[in-house]
């Protein structure tokens, strides 16, 4: 079967044509969920649905009050950027399980929710606050992001939602430090001055009793943003099979990447087939009414997915992992290691107990882009994406 889908790609596309997904006996992962595509299509269909879809859009308020009124062009990986994240604040807020229907009466987390992400300058996760975030970073309004920028700048942004109150980590050097997370995640560790004897919390739970109310919380919810380069100019045949299985994790949030000059969110696989939703349609921009209700069909996809072949991914990415309690993380760390332990494939990351002593602290990141090679700068990653350790086995 295939889809038409009536609506405007690049304002030049009317009819875009969509494959079925696959009539196949191999196992389909979303996001950490399992599905049968002989048995189970209907609901392989409703959990893509329900993923939020940030698409580039026209004619919203201007970004900067002179700036762009549409992001068609260069605001791929910002929109893919709104995916992964907008993934975490479903779980955080409405939880994996939860799913959209068609003119369904929302509830109103749903609706705080999607006004984060409303094209508009006060909204936490706007574009206008993405693209104005990021220059920043030594990105100007209109230029391509590479993943680790728009995860650099989303962990900025997260900073002023105190709703969702998310922890977002970008673990840099293709390692994982477990203490790192830890203090960021439990605030009150410092006011007890070690990490040893966590489970031992009656004096540390009087010294967090002083703290502001919302750095009490034994556990901010945290979003894990892993910017890596799994190849010169294709991935390397070692790590697919570790890709797949980050896919595979119940803490997954997916993974932000693509080809060259095309950013997707990708949510799963099939068989050697990456499953993502594509950035690249351009709708009108959607105004809430009054009472902050948003006309919301434009933000779920409501075709069945692209797929395309795991080898044709560029080999700069960005994987995404959620945690909502202490547990869920120690989880993700003993699922981490025991993937490391396969043999024939290659991990895409490091996991370390504490920071190694030549690794550079986070705070202290210099995130401007290297303007050396102004070649590097016309590829959709940027340079600082290109900068990452090549693992070997």
């Amino acid at each position: 079967m295939v889809w038409i889908l009536s609506t405007l790609t690049y304002d030049t596309l009317r009819f875009v044509e969509f494959e079925d997904f696959p009539e196949t006996s191999e196992p389909v992962w979303i996001l950490g969920k399992e599905y049968n595509a002989l048995t189970e299509k209907d609901e392989i269909l409703s959990d893509v649905t329900s993923r939020l879809w940030f698409t580039y859009r026209k004619n919203f308020p201007p970004i900067g009050g002179t700036g762009p009124t549409s992001d068609t062009g260069w605001g791929c990986m910002l929109r893919c950027g709104q995916m992964i994240l907008g993934e975490a604040l479903v779980c955080r807020h409405l939880g994996r399980d939860w799913r959209w229907a068609k003119g369904q009466k929302q509830r109103d987390e749903y609706i705080s929710l999607l006004n984060a992400f409303i094209d508009k300058k006060d909204s936490y996760y706007s574009i206008h606050q993405i693209a104005q975030m990021g220059v920043g970073e030594g990105k100007p309004i209109g230029q391509w992001y590479g993943p680790n920028t728009v995860a650099q700048v989303l962990k900025k942004l997260a900073v002023f939602d105190t709703w969702s109150k998310v922890v977002v980590h970008v673990a840099m050097d293709n390692t994982v430090v477990i203490e790192e997370i830890k203090r960021l995640c439990m605030p009150w560790l410092d006011a007890c001055g070690e990490l040893e004897g966590v489970g031992e919390l009656n004096g540390c739970l009087e010294g967090a009793c002083a703290m502001a109310e919302e750095e009490t919380a034994l556990w901010r919810p945290l979003v894990l943003l892993i910017p890596l380069r799994l190849g010169l100019s294709d991935i390397n045949d070692a790590y697919i099979e570790t890709l797949k299985q980050c896919f595979m994790l119940p803490q997954s949030l997916g993974v932000i990447g693509g080809k060259p000059n095309s950013a997707h969110y990708f949510i799963g696989y099939v068989g050697e087939e990456l499953i993502y939703l594509d950035p690249h349609t351009t709708q009108p921009a959607v105004e809430p009414s009054e009472d902050s209700q948003v006309p919301d069909e434009t933000y779920h996809c409501q075709h069945p997915p692209c797929r395309m072949h795991i080898c044709e991914l560029d080999p700069s990415i960005a994987a995404g992992f959620f945690c909502r309690t202490e547990d869920e993380f120690d989880d993700w760390c003993m699922r981490i290691r025991r993937l490391s332990c396969n043999r024939g494939t290659l991990p895409m990351f490091e996991l370390v107990d504490s920071q190694p002593s030549h690794m550079v602290s986070v705070d202290t990141l210099n995130l401007t882009p290297d303007f050396s090679d102004s070649d590097r700068l016309e590829r959709f990653f940027d340079s600082e994406d290109e900068e990452f350790e090549i693992l070997s086995l």
